[in-house]
């Protein structure tokens, strides 16, 4: 089997469950063979070896002259700061969204990667699942009147996490997808600490003013679920089928994307576009984070609800 004219040399930071998938397909072998090889991972816990693939320390990976590309998988809190050491140390980023809790700092990291002539690229499997491509085929040429997107899930650490607008961008990504660029009309948090609940409402608007509003909803023994309510002028959309293949590959799909960027047979164009979806969504949850700061209310059990 012919070996790719070019290779790069990946390292792997963060090894929950993305970090792990991401080792598992890279030590996979690809038809046609992938130009990544798999260096090592970095871990803040002393793990040794992980299916013969070798802890390395971060600063090893920063200056190793065999690291190219670098995929960030740790917690959301710490990206930001990885992808800036990364890309200060001359490396390729791959990083699990969100980049960043701020439209400034992902900005900035864009900034820094065009500055340096290096690739950032934020992972967005939710792109390339068989729901999202059920959506949008079904919303395709349809005029919308209103909709709501509720998900469900269970609790999300916010000291790891980050606020909910970024932690949850995937929802958000979707809806500008099938709708276009949004508007935010306003925004609450429901918060109950002691219960680890937290409901954030947001009212968006299309640019032809149709209102759209997403519910983010996180507790203990909430299912992991979304519902929908898209009414067009041509009739009702409220659910969506279970995907038939269970969604496999979507991570895989992704690194196909990131090769892409790196072997320069993405178009200028799509690259473009990409990078305005991203910096979109990445505005309008820093919208929300701050109209979710400016509104607290008083909750059923007595304890201020709003800021997280």
């Amino acid at each position: 089997m012919t070996q790719p004219e070019r290779m790069f040399g990946v390292v792997v930071v963060g090894v929950g469950r993305a970090g792990s998938v991401r080792i598992r397909d890279l030590q996979s072998p690809q038809l046609p063979p992938s130009p990544l090889k798999l260096i090592g991972f970095v871990s803040r816990r002393e793990l040794g070896n992980i299916n013969e693939v070798k802890q390395i320390s971060l600063q090893d990976a920063l200056s190793s002259t065999e690291v190219d590309v670098a995929y960030i998988c740790s917690e959301n809190v710490s990206h930001e700061e990885y992808v800036r050491q990364f890309l200060s140390a001359g490396k390729h980023v791959l990083v699990e969204y969100p980049m960043t809790l701020s439209l400034a700092a992902a900005q900035e990291l864009w900034k820094m990667a065009e500055e340096k002539g290096k690739i950032l690229h934020e992972e967005h499997i939710e792109l390339l699942t068989e729901e999202f491509a059920f959506l949008k085929n079904e919303v395709a040429g349809k005029k919308l009147l209103k909709g709501t997107l509720h998900f469900t899930g269970g609790p999300l650490e916010k000291e790891r996490f980050g606020f909910l607008a970024f932690s949850s961008i995937a929802r958000l990504s979707w809806l500008v997808s099938l709708f276009g660029e949004l508007a935010v009309i306003s925004a609450t948090m429901e918060e109950q600490e002691e219960k680890k609940y937290l409901k954030m409402t947001v009212n968006l608007e299309t640019v032809n003013k149709r209102p759209l509003t997403w519910i983010e909803e996180r507790g203990p023994g909430l299912k992991r679920e979304r519902h929908i309510n898209f009414l067009f002028e041509s009739g009702l959309l409220e659910s969506i089928p279970p995907p038939t293949q269970g969604n496999k590959n979507i991570f895989l799909k992704d690194q196909d994307i990131f090769v892409k960027k790196l072997l320069g047979q993405m178009s200028t164009e799509d690259l473009a576009k990409e990078k305005k979806h991203i910096l979109h969504c990445m505005k309008i949850a820093d919208e929300i984070q701050k109209y979710c700061q400016h509104s607290k209310k008083v909750g059923p059990l007595g304890g201020a609800e709003g800021t997280v």
